[in-house]
């Protein structure tokens, strides 16, 4: 197989009705594993800033072009996601919060697409949360221990890139390995290609 590379750069009662209906997420999940201490408080501090997304732009064709995406992907997703408030505010975030930790947007997509369907509540079977199919033990590995938060918006975004990231740094840019430790599917094809597929219907088309 062909590996790729990635460059650095309310209530508990509404949440219990919300959970209730929601069906288990089919994706794997992240093994918990030993890491370095260095490893563990960069990640810390990756996850710790919870302020809202404010991207800025160099030029205004910078500009633009963000605007641009935004319009395109908010086309691509209204089927998913109907309100129009919920899905601008989707998309900024995981424009943000991809752009912060060095991937693709159409990466994240693509995940998600994958581990969740863009489903805010969903729980897989092994208990992974929300949008990136964050497992729970992240919240006390590197967090506060308030699992509860992997089902706020920003904060799972933050979560599962930030731990995709680790994954890419210690794979050396291998998204094909880096993708299955994320799944907890290492070395297995099944996954890895599901994500780069996903990839590819969200890539952004520039008008020609």
């Amino acid at each position: 197989m062909k590996r790729i590379s990635v460059s650095k750069t309310a209530g508990a009662l509404a949440l219990a009705a919300c959970l209730a209906c929601v069906s288990p997420a089919q994706a794997g999940n992240q093994k918990e594993e030993a890491l370095a201490d260095s490893v563990r408080l960069a990640l810390s501090h990756a996850i710790r800033d919870e302020r809202p997304p404010q991207p800025k732009f160099a030029t205004p064709a910078d500009l633009q072009r963000y605007q641009q995406w935004l319009a395109q992907m908010s086309s691509r997703l209204q089927r998913k996601l109907p309100d129009a408030q919920l899905r601008t505010e989707f998309l900024e975030t995981v424009w943000y919060e991809a752009r912060r930790a060095g991937l693709e947007p159409a990466l994240v997509l693509g995940l998600i697409q994958v581990e969740s369907a863009y489903r805010k509540y969903a729980v897989s079977l092994a208990g992974a949360r929300g949008y990136m199919q964050v497992m729970p033990f992240w919240t006390g590995v590197i967090g506060d221990s308030d699992r509860s938060k992997l089902f706020h918006m920003q904060t799972n975004l933050r979560y599962g890139c930030a731990i995709l990231r680790m994954y890419l740094d210690m794979e050396k840019g291998d998204l094909y390995l880096a993708l299955g430790r994320y799944n907890g599917s290492r070395g297995r094809a099944e996954y890895p290609n599901a994500v780069r597929a996903a990839w590819r219907q969200w890539e952004f088309k520039t008008a020609s």
